[in-house]
Order: C-alpha cells, then structure tokens, then sequence
C-alpha cells in the first residue's frame, strides 16, 4: 500500500469483490450488447510529461529516473493519475468503460470513491463548450460498467479524467459494436503546469473534473500537468529538474500549504531561479497559500498563513529587483472565499472552494498568456 499525505487522515479501507459492477440505470433484463473495446494507450493521455523516458508504468506521472532522485513520498505520489485525460470522438449513444486502479483504497474519510478513484466524463456540447456527463462510482479495484446510455444522437469530442489519488493499470473505453469512435491524441499547445500540494493533486474534489487545475484546463481549453504532491508540495529542487525539462504555456508554483516562512524564504527564489535559467521568457506565477477556513477562530494557524504570505511577498519582491521577468503574483487571504464554506476540513477544498480558486487563477493566468 502506498502512503498517504497525513493531512488526509487515515485511508478508508473498503473491502469489495473483485466482480464487476454495474450502475442502476444498467439493472434491466435486457441482454449486455455487444462492444468494441479502445485501450487509450493507444491513442494518449493529456497530462503525462517526459514521454521519451523510460517509466515504471505507463500512467506515472514522473518518469522511473525519478524513483531515485526525488524524495520516496513524491515518487510514490507521482504514481496517481491526477490530472491525466482522455479524449475521443464518438457517434455512441452508450458509453462503457474498464478500469483497473492500483490502489484497494478507492475513497478517503473525507474525499469519496469518485474522487479518489473515478473517472469523469465531460463532452463538449454544439457551441463547443465542455459539460459534465457522468462519473464512475467505484466499489472495486477494477471496474466494467456502463458510464451513460440514451445519450442525444451526435458525433461529439469527450473527455475523461482519470483518478485524483489512485494509480491506473490500464483503461478502456467501450462503444456499442460498429460505432463511430476516434481516439484523440494529446493536443500539442503548450501545456500549463501546477507545481503544489494536496490542494493541487485534488483533495479534496468530489470527481476529478472539479480539481481547479481541470477546470482552468476546459475554460482556457488548453491541456495542463498535474504536479501535485500530496503533503510534499515544498519548493524541491529535485522535482524543478524535471519541471525545467518541460516547455510549458506557463508554470503555476502553488506550494506554500506545505509550507512555513523560513522554508519559503530558504527555497522560492533558489526555485524561480532554477526555472528562469532554463526557461527565460515562461511566465511563473506565484501563489500563496489558501486561509484554512477556520483560522478566523484559531490565532496560531492565521498567523502562520499571514507569515507565509509575508515571505512568499518578500521572495517575489526581491525576484523583481533582481531582474526576474514575467513573474506573476496570486494573494491567499479568499483563494476559496470569504465566508469560510469552501473546503472539507478547514484545509482541503471542496468543490465550491475549486470553483473559487479557478475563478481567481483565471485572469492572472490568461495576463500570462497575454490573452488580456
């Protein structure tokens, strides 16, 4: 079993058969039609960096050279699939999926099975605008079920995000036999990349098409890396020598949750500068940490924000008089809002507190991309 971050708690073990399973909807007498079967392996997953070098397993996030260069809990972390989609074009009116995640833990005290373990469907509808179609609602380490049926006739472009903190073997989309479907490479624009913590990997999204970094990805319809660690989001250099192999839109560096002041002060500008020497014109965007939405009640937990965002503030003051270019900034104090409803545990957000974050990233982001 692979270790969690301690801001999660402790796993929720379910003890499940390994049988398949199907939603009510597919509870009916009718006989199961006949399918053909699309591995997207064979056609590519947004999401995966470095896919020249060597990997341990396909759906890692991090090639195997990693296993020995960044810190055990980050390796083992990079072997979710957070942030990782799929996408196809098909004619279907039903849409079946097989799944298999390398985890026995499918949900977490306070982050459910389809968060955790799910795949979520969007579809881009006439205008072309992505919208929510179904999620899988795992009870078993693998799953082969139908995702939706009766859907509206139509050749359409969908999607499917794959687990937040869980590991895939291998997925599969399943079509009526003799539909149209046409499995679609990644996009090749240039990606955006979030560099963070638990917040970043997911926690704690009801579905992994709530994540901000999903929702970001559909608004700018651009494709983005998920490097969130979940606990480990602090700034290392080990993992910037992966991220300065990559050539990105823009990189979002969105570790501070991990952090304290003398840590920020110890590592951001040895970080931002790591990156600008290999990439001299990305844009960087810093962002300070999220309030806890309880530290309104807790003294000690407001001031360490407070002092965070002081130092994150100092780093990025320092970085422009040295000359550092096209380095954006993204306060904390209302990340998730201002009337303390947008996580699950003060800590993690929920999907209202996703929403927010979006909503706050977006213009910065697009600035950076000199589309405002």
């Amino acid at each position: 079993m692979r270790h969690r971050h301690p801001f999660l708690f402790a796993i929720l073990v379910i003890f499940t058969t390994q049988a398949n399973v199907t939603f009510a909807q597919d509870k009916t007498d009718k006989p199961a039609p006949q399918l053909d079967w699309y591995d997207v392996k064979d056609f590519g997953v947004e999401g995966r960096i470095l896919l020249d070098q060597e990997r341990l397993s396909w759906f890692d996030r991090l090639p195997a050279s990693a296993e020995n260069h960044v810190r055990k809990p980050v390796w083992g972390l990079s072997r979710d699939s957070a942030g990782m989609m799929a996408r196809f074009e098909t004619d279907a009116t039903s849409l079946y999926i097989n799944y298999r995640v390398t985890d026995k833990n499918l949900a977490m005290p306070h982050m459910p099975a389809t968060g955790v373990s799910g795949v979520d469907f969007y579809a881009r509808d006439t205008d072309g605008k992505w919208k929510w179609v179904n999620v899988t609602k795992p009870n078993a380490q693998e799953m082969n079920t139908l995702v939706i049926e009766n859907i509206a006739p139509g050749k359409r472009e969908f999607a499917a995000y794959l687990p937040l903190y869980n590991g895939i073997e291998f997925l599969k989309i399943g079509v009526p036999e003799g539909a149209h479907f046409k499995g679609l490479a990644p996009r090749e624009e240039k990606p955006i990349v979030f560099y963070g913590t638990s917040i970043t990997h997911g926690a704690c999204a009801s579905r992994p098409g709530m994540v901000h970094t999903a929702i970001l990805g559909r608004w700018l319809d651009r494709p983005v890396i998920n490097l969130g660690f979940s606990g480990n989001g602090t700034m290392d250099k080990e993992v910037c020598d992966y991220l300065v192999q990559l050539d990105p839109a823009v990189y979002v560096i969105d570790c501070l949750p991990n952090m304290n002041a003398a840590a920020v002060t110890a590592k951001c500008i040895p970080l931002v500068k790591q990156l600008r020497a290999a990439r001299p014109e990305t844009p960087i965007i810093l962002v300070e940490d999220r309030r806890n939405t309880n530290d309104w009640i807790l003294p000690a937990r407001s001031a360490h924000h407070t002092a965070n965002h002081a130092a994150l503030k100092k780093a990025y003051e320092q970085l422009q008089e040295d000359g550092v270019k096209n380095l954006y900034y993204i306060p904390g104090d209302t990340l998730y809002g201002d009337d303390a409803d947008g996580a699950t545990d003060g800590s993690h957000a929920s999907d209202l507190g996703f929403m927010r974050q979006a909503e706050t990233f977006l213009p910065v982001i697009k600035q950076a991309l000199g589309e405002q």
